[in-house]
């Protein structure tokens, strides 16, 4: 279960534009950039599913619908931002491990007949 949390990116990228205050769908796409009105929509209802996002309604005109981290999901953050500190620190490293292993591809795949 854990590891279907952090293996969609989204999940945390949405968990940590919630954490200073409620959003509406509208300012969580702004706020985050670069994600789609499906994924979205979709991310939200999978982190109220696990109960780490609430949704509330509002009965205006028009309606009005915000999204706010629950208790659970704000323990989250820490470990989220301990993984951005990570990936901050070691992100060359990472990178440069993928360039390697990229030149090892391409090299053997030129020896191939």
């Amino acid at each position: 279960m854990s590891f279907d949390l952090l293996a969609n990116t989204w999940n945390a990228v949405v968990l940590w534009a919630l954490r200073h205050e409620a959003c509406r769908p509208g300012e969580l796409r702004e706020r985050i950039g670069g994600i789609s009105t499906k994924v979205l929509t979709e991310t939200l209802r999978r982190l109220e599913y696990n109960g780490l996002v609430e949704r509330r309604s509002y009965r205006e005109v028009p309606p009005r619908v915000e999204y706010a981290l629950t208790e659970l999901g704000a323990t989250l953050l820490d470990p989220i931002e301990a993984f951005g500190e990570w990936a901050f620190r070691h992100g060359d490293a990472v990178l440069a491990a993928q360039e390697r292993a990229g030149a090892g591809t391409a090299a053997a795949s030129q020896d191939s007949p």
